[in-house]
């Protein structure tokens, strides 16, 4: 029986993270939290959590609200996808530290988003 040709990287079906998670805020809203390995954190962001900078190579979270077009890693996100918000998908997402994100009930954001 003759082999078939392993499929590349792109013609491989997307598939969700496996460990996406749904959790409800202190504000009622419902978010949806991905975490990012650390030898996936390639940039660097800024916590609203602390208002400290995630350097490259820390493992952290990104949250965005559940009900606003759909998941940002989903299968409808992609580029290109007729469901995609276009440019304000990233707008939506943020970066957090992950102890910073487990203890938001205990304290604000520092900083103030304008």
């Amino acid at each position: 029986m003759p082999r078939r040709r392993a499929r590349s990287p792109l013609q491989q079906p997307f598939r969700l993270p496996l460990h996406q998670r749904v959790e409800t805020g202190p504000d009622g809203y419902e978010y949806v939290v991905a975490p990012i390995a650390g030898a996936r954190a390639v940039k660097i962001y800024r916590c609203p959590g602390c208002d400290h900078e995630i350097r490259c190579g820390v493992a952290h979270v990104v949250v965005w609200q559940a009900d606003v077009g759909g998941a940002a890693f989903g299968e409808d996100a992609r580029p290109g996808s007729p469901h995609s918000r276009g440019g304000d998908a990233g707008e939506d997402r943020r970066h957090w530290h992950t102890p910073c994100w487990t203890n938001r009930h205990n304290r604000r954001p520092t900083r103030k988003w304008s």
